[in-house]
C-alpha cells in the first residue's frame, strides 16, 4: 500500500486551512505535504505510521492564509523523502479548487440541482443577488461546465458562499 489522500477529493472546493487526511507511511514515519498553484506553495511535514513500515491515518491542517495563490486550482500533495538521496518518492497529488479565489470570504458551498430551463444566471441571482456573477459558479464547477450557456437538468452544481 502506498500513501493515500482521502480528503480532499478531486476538484473539491477548499478554503483555509486546507484539510488533508488519508493513510500513509514514510521513512521514520515522516511525510511531507505541499499545497500550491505552481507560483506559490505552502509546505510542511507530519508523522504517520510507526516508522517501520506500518500505515497510519493522518489529518493535517495546512494554513495557506499567507499564500498569494494566482490560480483557482491548487495541487495538494503528500510524499516521502527518500532516505537515500532526499528525492521525493511516493508522491500522491489531488487537484482542488481554492474557494477564496472564487468568492471573497469563502467559507463553504451550497448545492444547486439544475432544472429544465435553468441558466447559470438564475442561481447567481438567487445566491449572490446579481445574475452577472454566474462566472463564480462556472469557476467552481470546471468538471461540469465547459460552456456557461449549456447546463443540463439533473446536474448538481456547487455554489461557493462567502461573506
Amino acid at each position: 500500500m502506498t500513501n493515500r489522500i482521502d480528503q480532499p477529493r478531486k476538484l473539491d472546493l477548499v478554503g483555509n486551512p486546507v484539510l488533508v487526511a488519508g493513510v500513509g507511511t514514510g521513512h521514520e514515519a515522516t511525510l511531507q505535504y505541499r499545497v500550491g498553484d505552481g507560483h506559490e506553495e505552502v509546505t510542511g511535514h507530519f508523522n504517520a505510521g510507526g516508522g517501520t513500515g506500518e500505515h497510519g491515518q493522518f489529518q493535517v491542517r495546512a494554513d495557506v492564509s499567507r499564500a498569494n495563490f494566482k490560480a483557482d486550482q491548487l495541487l495538494v500533495q503528500v510524499f516521502e523523502k527518500s532516505p537515500k538521496d532526499g528525492s521525493e518518492i511516493n508522491v500522491v497529488t489531488v487537484p482542488v479548487l481554492y474557494g477564496p479565489r472564487i468568492v471573497a470570504g469563502y467559507y463553504g458551498y451550497r448545492e444547486h440541482k439544475v432544472v429544465k430551463g435553468d441558466t447559470l444566471s438564475a442561481p447567481a441571482k438567487a445566491y449572490y443577488g446579481d445574475a452577472s456573477l454566474y462566472k463564480r459558479i462556472q469557476r467552481a464547477n470546471p468538471d461540469q461546465i465547459s460552456d456557461p450557456d449549456k447546463v443540463i437538468p439533473g446536474q448538481v452544481l456547487r455554489i461557493p458562499i462567502g461573506s
